[in-house]
């Protein structure tokens, strides 16, 4: 009877963590309706099934090369339900990005999604941080597969000598984005500002002999 009751236990546990994710979907397909501004929901209303196209399903918006001149030499296009009606109730978004040569994303996660990142082009590094601090980083190259697991900090950077272009599928339609770089970083910095904050990642992220062959500030 015990044992009964230990594996009831466990099989509700099991369920619950199985269903902390984005609601499912109870239509076959659920477009997002844009024309209700003021609607404040958990998710987006549906559109009229009647006015539903092939249109909805389709989205060229990662075809496009993104603008790396910037501070951190890289771009990040992440396209959600709000932007690709098709996505609404499926649980997932998609995102692509762009690094130049020494570009990096620096950490940052995604509170309610996992991301699985497949490199189309180039050689980089890509790694995330637990709750214990732990660092797991892996070299990647074009067709390779990185997972990054739900909430966690985590970064690529371009570790080759070309464009590097990642292409990532979130499992929510809404992943949230908390970056620790937002705070830290401006786009005009003193020069010990610079070499502060060069310390300081290469001390408690990526480690002194990770960071050798890698420029972070031009």
């Amino acid at each position: 009877m015990i044992r009964r009751t230990n594996f009831l236990l466990a099989f509700s546990v099991y369920v619950c963590i199985c269903r902390a994710k984005d609601t499912d979907n109870l239509y076959d397909v659920c477009p997002t309706d844009t024309t209700h501004k003021n609607v404040f929901i958990n998710g987006y209303p549906c559109r009229n099934p009647a006015e539903i196209t092939a249109s909805d399903f389709k989205s060229s918006t990662l075809s496009k090369e993104g603008d790396t001149d910037n501070f951190q030499r890289s771009s990040t296009t992440l396209v959600t339900a709000a932007e690709f009606a098709g996505l609404n109730t499926l649980g997932l978004s998609v995102a692509r990005t762009d690094l130049d040569i020494d570009g990096v994303v620096m950490p940052h996660a995604h509170p309610r999604a996992s991301e699985m990142m497949f490199v189309g082009k180039g050689v980089l590094k890509a790694g995330f941080i637990d709750t214990k601090r732990q660092v797991f980083e892996k070299t990647l190259k074009e067709g390779d597969v990185f997972i990054v697991p739900r909430g966690l900090l985590h970064y690529t950077l371009n570790s080759g000598f070309e464009l590097a272009t990642v292409y990532s599928v979130l499992s929510s339609q809404n992943p949230g984005l908390l970056s620790i770089s937002d705070a830290m970083f401006a786009p005009v910095f003193s020069d010990p500002m610079k070499e502060l904050m060069k310390k300081l990642f290469s001390r408690s992220m990526f480690g002194m002999n990770q960071m050798k062959n890698v420029t972070l500030f031009r």
